[in-house]
């Protein structure tokens, strides 16, 4: 009786390792049972405030375009999100100091500053240094695209978003989203501050999501996705795989049973 009843505790066992359920998988679920998801508002983003190593697309616009010329040595490329290599080789970064070096201005300290904010600055100093008031300037600011980083379960990689605003769940989206087996209820976030790196943790299957700080991302946010932990244990994704498993298991014990009986 004693192997049957190691095979029965082992299938026992097995049938009480539950399978990846739709709780596990599912985005922005109403946890509380309230009903009222469409109550739920999405925290705005808090306007980003440039980097070292940041690259800024700067277009400069006037009545006359010849005054413009040596500003936009490429054109309005930069602007358009055409290229993104155009944008890496000919964009303005972000140096260790937090400068740019803007053609006739010299370096301009940015680091800290929001788009408008630069925008205001480069604009008051073209017409302190070289425009006219009545040169009818006009100046844009853009980030060269929102690079960010996944890592973790389900592979990973590095991708640049040409968008000034995106969220957590666009952003895995555009890198193939999430395999069942990824542990959605705590995704990690390591952000980039002035002062180091910092980990934050934000649950995706909880509609309450989208009234967290993290909920957009930022330039080079990296995004850990861990494994649920039924993976790490080997169970099955499905039923029917842990059916299999029990299957192959029982196949074994039952032939060793039966050889070691034999001899």
């Amino acid at each position: 009786m004693k192997p049957y009843f190691v095979i029965t505790l082992l299938v026992f066992s097995l049938l009480c390792t539950s399978c990846i359920s739709n709780k596990d998988v599912v985005y922005l679920q109403d946890k509380d049972g309230t009903g009222s998801t469409d109550l739920v508002l999405t925290e705005i983003p808090k306007p980003y405030r440039v980097q070292v190593s940041d690259i800024l697309s700067i277009i400069v616009k006037a009545l006359d375009p010849e005054l413009v010329g040596i500003f936009n040595p490429v054109g309005d490329d930069l602007a358009s999100g055409q290229s993104q290599a155009s944008l890496y080789f000919n964009g303005f970064t972000i140096d260790m100091h937090g400068n740019i070096e803007f053609p006739i201005l010299g370096e301009i300290n940015v680091l800290g500053f929001t788009i408008e904010e630069i925008e205001d600055k480069v604009k008051s100093e073209l017409l302190k240094q070289y425009f006219k008031e009545d040169a009818e300037l006009f100046v844009t600011v853009n980030l060269a695209g929102l690079r960010y980083t996944v890592t973790g379960e389900g592979g990973g990689g590095v991708y640049t978003l040409l968008q000034d605003k995106v969220n957590i769940i666009e952003a895995l989206a555009n890198a193939g989203d999430l395999p069942d087996t990824a542990d959605r209820t705590d995704i990690l976030i390591v952000r980039q501050y002035p002062g180091g790196q910092k980990i934050h943790h934000i649950d995706l299957t909880d509609i309450k999501a989208m009234q967290s700080p993290y909920y957009y991302i930022q330039p080079n946010d990296m995004i850990m996705i861990k494994p649920l932990k039924r993976k790490a244990l080997g169970a099955g994704q499905t039923a029917i795989q842990n059916i299999t498993t029990i299957a192959s298991i029982l196949s074994v014990l039952v032939s060793t049973y039966f050889l070691t009986r034999n001899l």
